[in-house]
């Protein structure tokens, strides 16, 4: 499978917490006032990768995974596929940004199958009028952190965000 890739942050401490491999994927519909990366919402930007290759990045590393962009949700099949990959042969952990809500997710077959992989995800968009520097993993005070196993178990979020301040 091909995914569209924007870089990747081998041993980076910024995306999640101990050191991690970061894969930027390209694509972005929230075009969020303020972004970090707006070069990463045209789909085509950035370059092709064949999922072996990721995976091969991955398993050299041996650093656990930050799935951001873009929006990684904006390539959910190939992501999905790509993280079931990484849980079920490399057994790592998984965190996920995204532009999306929980509630926008939690029931949506489109997104469902990455989901089932991931286990924090970093949802809501950034807001500028919101951003807070202080803030551990997040951009802007409305994002929250997600226990995603123990959401999709119980059927409600469970918001771990306090956590991480």
């Amino acid at each position: 499978m091909k995914l569209q890739v924007i870089d990747i942050a081998e041993g980076t401490s910024v995306d999640g917490p101990g050191l991690r491999t970061s894969i930027y994927f390209a694509g972005c519909n929230h075009r969020c006032e303020g972004c970090q990366n707006p070069q990463s919402w045209p789909a085509d930007a950035g370059k092709e990768m064949e999922e072996d290759d990721l995976m091969d990045i991955i398993r050299y590393n041996g650093f656990d995974v930050t799935f951001s962009g873009g929006d990684p949700l904006f390539q959910a099949k190939t992501v999905a596929h790509l993280a079931k990959r990484i849980k079920n042969e490399l057994g790592l952990n998984i965190w996920c940004y995204t532009g999306y809500r929980w509630e926008e997710l939690q029931d949506s077959p489109t997104f469902l199958p990455l989901l089932q992989s991931v286990d924090v995800l970093v949802d809501s968009p950034f807001v500028l009028a919101l951003r807070d520097l202080s803030l551990r993993f997040r951009g802007s005070s409305n994002q929250r952190i997600i226990n995603v196993p123990r959401s999709l178990a119980q059927g409600s979020m469970v918001d771990i965000t306090e956590a991480y301040n």
